[in-house]
């Protein structure tokens, strides 16, 4: 989905003229760069690329594909992009290539202030759950070149994160009317044939997981890498459950999962926090769902592949420092998602807007999208409350298991069942 925007203005820009009659030759400036990027049309925002552009004269051209492909393309095409927005969980695929180089954090102006539940795998000075692959465990390198993670802090990470979050079920309140306070809400036969899951493999079995946990039949020693037994085990519950008619959808796109859920089709899935926003802006009751068993998180960052340098290499640090400069931040954090960086985007949103979104406060006046949409009602709280509460609750991180490839072929059993 590469999205047309305005041309540069570019009158005069092209030469400079002679002064008077002292001669100058014409000078012929250098055009600005196009910076390719790579990845998921959820996280690609036309307003983030038309912002940057106007604050540097730097064009962002999207690229736009699924999850699976974001890292096909990583593998099989690192010339085919000159930025990759991508989940932490992929680089176990995307490292071992040497197609992507280490970023220097010395040219990083804010990477001191990246929020330790990257760096240290902490929110409040506390240890989250790290099951799957919590981005400590992929954040460093030891050389801008190296095929395998540090195990320590380093000069160079693999991807400066950009959002995160963790995540849970979305429910229509108004049509379950009653509490849903557990995972294992997504397989009770109550919700037969108005339930749906996310249909991207490595993303959905960690969901199918919390809900097995939940319903008592198995615990994992880590659900983001599953043996074969414990893969056969998840995927046999949903394929009983897909034959019992539980399922509406299994669901791939942003776009689809909204419709689903505003449709009323759907009552409980398999849902993202800005997918619940964009429900909600159509002004129908949807809750990103607490749950007692914890959240699944995820989080995504920039990489830049190993061939890219000279101009290109300085307009894509160019573009991860803006981008953690505060406003973009700020613009995320209003669609439910989190910033890297917290307090340069606090300091761009207004003290109401913080207390809301990050605090877990009542809203003391009405809480409204990037594009002026109503999200929450003054004297509303967010779903799930403060940051620290949301994300000192993680249980596990998406991950790329070792035995993906069989767990693939499993899943695929179960969507053909």
């Amino acid at each position: 989905m590469t999205t047309r925007r305005q041309l540069l203005k570019t009158a005069g820009a092209a030469t400079v003229a002679g002064v008077g009659t002292m001669g100058f030759p014409f000078v012929h400036a250098q055009a600005k760069p196009v910076l390719r990027y790579l990845g998921t049309a959820v996280n690609q925002d036309k307003a983030i690329a038309e912002k940057f552009e106007a604050d540097t004269g730097i064009k962002i051209q999207y690229i736009a594909v699924t999850t699976d492909d974001v890292s096909k393309r990583a593998v099989t095409a690192p010339n085919s992009f000159d930025l990759i927005d991508t989940e932490y969980f992929s680089l176990k695929k995307i490292l071992p290539t040497g197609n992507l180089q280490g970023i220097d954090t010395r040219r990083i102006k804010n990477a001191d202030r990246i929020t330790p539940l990257f760096t240290r795998g902490e929110v409040g000075g506390k240890k989250v759950g790290d099951q799957g692959t919590a981005p400590k465990k992929v954040m460093y390198v030891e050389k801008p070149d190296a095929k395998a993670f540090a195990a320590a802090p380093t000069q160079y990470m693999t991807l400066i994160p950009t959002v995160y979050n963790a995540d849970t079920l979305g429910i229509r309140p108004d049509l379950i009317k009653r509490p849903i306070e557990s995972w294992k809400e997504l397989l009770n036969p109550e919700f037969k044939g108005k339930a749906a899951i996310l249909n991207i493999p490595s993303i959905g079995i960690m969901d199918a997981a919390m809900v097995v946990e939940a319903a008592g039949l198995y615990k994992y020693p880590d659900k983001g890498n599953m043996t074969r037994k414990e893969i056969d085990l998840t995927i046999k519950t949903l394929i009983e459950a897909k034959r019992a008619g539980q399922f509406r959808a299994l669901w791939k796109d942003f776009n689809e999962s909204v419709n689903l859920m505003a449709s009323g089709e759907v009552v409980i899935q398999s849902m993202w926090s800005p997918a619940v926003t964009a429900v909600r802006t159509k002004g129908i009751a949807c809750n990103f769902q607490p749950l007692k068993e914890g959240y699944r998180a995820w989080a995504a960052g920039f990489g830049v592949p190993r061939t890219l340098k000279g101009r290109q290499l300085d307009a894509a640090y160019e573009f991860i420092n803006w981008f953690l400069d505060g406003w973009a931040g700020a613009y995320l954090n209003r669609q439910g998602y989190y910033s890297a960086v917290l307090d340069t985007a606090k300091a761009q949103m207004a003290p109401y807007e913080w207390a809301y979104w990050m605090e877990g406060k009542a809203a003391e006046k009405d809480i409204k999208s990037p594009g002026g949409d109503l999200l929450a009602k003054a004297g509303e709280k967010r779903d799930g409350g403060s940051y620290e509460q949301r994300m000192s609750g993680i249980a596990c991180w998406n991950a790329i298991m070792d035995e993906n490839a069989y767990m693939v072929q499993k899943w695929n059993e179960f969507v053909a069942a």
